[in-house]
């Protein structure tokens, strides 16, 4: 399997991506998940042969390196891994797919480097960080049962506030190093956002799609709307944060018509 290293700090970040000569589409997943809930969610098929897909494992995440000191998650150290992984394929710029903490890199990229993302594609996703939004999305005392190696406790602690994982998901949190996750989740808490000053000035396009009971995500994403200059939000009826990504056919029935307009463009 390939992966990518991070001239910076060393760390090996694995990825898949399909060889052809098609417009390329990066997939940021979220947080405790990995590259593989792309396929196993049917947005690989969606896609492809239309689009070259590249499927990468954020660190902390999949086959990626996980480290334990919360220092390494830094948004600095991630877009440093995006930028490895584009290299090893061969992109200057991609169209960007990102769920939850993969569609804040996505926009992170895109305030920083707007040269490298054709439009981006944001599923549940937030330029805002606010204190305690984790333990609402998972549970009370998740970080603690992380620290302590559970990996188990933390999939029930989820399971118990929000409902029977799918297969899917529930396999990709129980393959993580629960100790990664831990240093991941501290930084991203402690983490900076994307000021509504800088949002103005992110001309990338942008598909915001959140659903109507994910909050307060589906309240940041309509201060995105109205602050892009070129962004527009389609509200998903009934779902929550967790049920972002599925049913797949409405979230791939609005983002291949906007990458195709924006790959004509």
């Amino acid at each position: 399997m390939p992966y990518a290293v991070n001239p910076v700090d060393s760390n090996p970040i694995y990825f898949d991506a399909s060889s052809t000569d098609a417009p390329p589409v990066l997939f940021l997943h979220g947080s405790a998940l990995s590259r593989s809930i792309w396929r196993g969610l049917g947005y690989v098929r969606a896609f492809e042969p239309e689009f070259s897909t590249i499927r990468m494992d954020l660190r902390g995440h999949g086959r990626s390196s996980k480290p334990h000191a919360a220092t390494d998650y830094s948004m600095e150290a991630m877009l440093g891994d995006v930028n490895a992984v584009l290299d090893a394929t061969g992109h200057d710029s991609v169209h960007i797919v990102g769920y939850s903490f993969g569609a804040r890199v996505g926009l992170a990229l895109a305030a920083r480097s707007p040269h490298k993302v054709r439009s981006l594609s944001m599923l549940g996703g937030t330029h805002a960080i606010e204190a305690g939004q984790l333990a609402a999305l998972f549970f009370d005392g998740y970080l603690e049962v992380l620290k302590a190696g559970d990996i188990e406790g933390f999939i029930s602690g989820m399971e118990t506030g929000g409902g029977k994982l799918d297969p899917a998901t529930r396999l990709a949190f129980a393959s993580n190093d629960p100790l990664a996750l831990a240093a991941y989740f501290e930084a991203t808490e402690s983490g900076a956002g994307i000021s509504e000053i800088l949002l103005r000035q992110i001309s990338t396009p942008a598909l915001l799609m959140t659903g109507t009971r994910d909050w307060p995500r589906i309240e940041h994403s309509r201060i995105m709307e109205s602050l892009m200059p070129d962004a527009r939000l389609v509200e998903l009826p009934g779902r929550m944060h967790g049920g972002t990504l599925f049913p797949v056919e409405p979230i791939v029935d609005e983002i291949l018509p906007f990458i195709r307009s924006h790959e004509k463009a």
